[in-house]
């Protein structure tokens, strides 16, 4: 992945932004930041049954189980 280079799944990414997240399985309920953690990329929303759509959180990584939302400009190539 070349910097420009559209996100697709399967894709190893690193967040290189802060992002907080409250779901993280580990900190149930507790401010997590994911900045520096590596993931895959498992799907990049752009439709819902067969209807474009616009989502403002369009990226989801998977970091083993735990699965969070993403903006592109958030990651970068791992």
């Amino acid at each position: 992945m070349q910097p420009g280079d559209p996100i697709q799944a399967g894709d190893a990414v690193k967040v290189c932004q802060s992002v907080v997240v409250y779901h993280h399985p580990q900190h149930r309920g507790a401010a997590f930041d994911l900045h520096g953690q590596q993931g895959e990329v498992i799907a990049v929303l752009s439709d819902w049954k067969g209807r474009v759509i616009s989502p403002t959180l369009p990226v989801v990584v998977a970091f083993g189980k735990f699965r969070a939302h993403f903006r592109p400009e958030e990651l970068e190539a791992a």
